[in-house]
């Protein structure tokens, strides 16, 4: 079966702008093993006295729809603890919802960053997604002495910073930044739901689940759909065959 090839406008653009790439980061085991100890309820306790650690992570990678979202989290070591942070995905959305507002309210900063569904399908997702990270950290009030970031690569950017594969759940101040991250870009799919009725954005958040894939058969892409991603373009390459 010969390959659809798609025809402007929505062929993906190739030219990407010029932003700091990946770097592959190759002590996040070590970076894993020091900072342990910020797991769970701990309020921020400081290797080497460090005090603006910031945590970092992203939602909606895989999502086919909008923005891949970011946030960066300093708590404040001399404030109450924010208890019950974990991984984003393994809380119940008003489990979240409460813990952003802890995080917020006792966090020394917070900020969020973002890469738009262009910016994906123009530099790819894993660049999108450390353009929002960085976006998100240098949004910080507090410029961060040392950034931690969820996963395997991190931005080429000036802080110190190591990647913890699994960060979100090992380290307190990345859970916290998974929440803000998920719980934003939540709130932005069940906006997005009532402007672009019909996709079921508001129980699926844009990930391909069954009902998600036909309903892009059913009423076509929409503005907000990332077009690099395969079921998009698959959905597009249809919908010329019928036009």
């Amino acid at each position: 079966m010969a390959r659809c090839v798609l025809p402007p406008p929505y062929s993906v653009p190739t030219a990407s702008p010029h932003i700091p790439p990946a770097c592959v980061a190759s002590d996040s085991a070590a970076a894993a093993e020091d900072w342990r100890h910020l797991r769970a309820d701990s309020p921020s306790p400081q290797p080497g006295q460090v005090e603006l650690l910031a945590g970092v992570d992203e939602a909606g990678r895989g999502s086919l729809v909008g923005d891949v979202v970011a946030a960066a989290v300093i708590f404040d070591p001399s404030r109450q603890a924010v208890s019950g942070l974990r991984d984003s995905k393994k809380l119940s959305p008003a489990r979240r919802a409460l813990l952003a507002q802890e995080i917020k309210q006792y966090a020394r900063a917070w900020a969020v960053g973002r890469a738009s569904a262009e910016e994906i399908d123009t530099i790819n997702i894993l660049q999108a997604s450390l353009l929002a990270m960085q976006r998100a950290v240098t949004a910080l009030a507090a410029p961060p002495e040392y950034v931690l970031v969820d996963g395997n690569r991190l931005p080429c950017w000036s802080w110190p910073s190591a990647a913890i594969i699994g960060g979100d759940d090992k380290v307190a101040v990345i859970a916290a930044a998974s929440i803000l991250a998920k719980v934003q870009r939540d709130q932005e799919m069940l906006d997005l739901d009532r402007e672009y009725p019909g996709y079921g954005l508001a129980q699926h958040k844009g990930y391909p689940t069954r009902a998600h894939l036909a309903a892009l058969k059913q009423l076509g892409v929409s503005p907000i759909h990332r077009r690099s991603y395969a079921p998009v373009q698959n959905s597009l390459c249809e919908q010329g065959k019928d036009a």
